[in-house]
């Protein structure tokens, strides 16, 4: 699989999305799966999410990313590696 290039959006500024960002690379190592991972809010997230494979979000902006080409996961629990793990590999893995 080729590198993913990823994007965690948050719904205001950097503080959640940079958390989410490092949970994520945390959760792709222990897959062995090679992501590159970039982190903004949400507004700067929608204008890039064509360039992106796949967009991490809260579940209330999944909508927000209506017609882009990535991949949109939402989360419930922003902080939960568990719930990222289980998404990327229902939707990325064996998606």
């Amino acid at each position: 699989m080729a590198k993913l290039k990823v994007i965690a959006a948050c719904g205001s500024g950097m503080g959640s999305s940079q958390i989410i960002k490092m949970k994520l690379e945390k959760v792709f190592k222990k897959l062995g799966l090679d992501a590159e991972i970039y982190h903004t809010n949400v507004g700067d997230a929608k204008s890039q999410a064509n360039n992106y494979d796949v967009v991490f979000c809260s579940e209330s902006l999944v909508g927000t990313f209506t017609g882009t080409k990535a991949t949109v996961i939402g989360l419930k629990n922003l902080l939960a590696e568990k719930e990222m793990e289980e998404k990327i590999q229902a939707n990325i893995v064996n998606g």
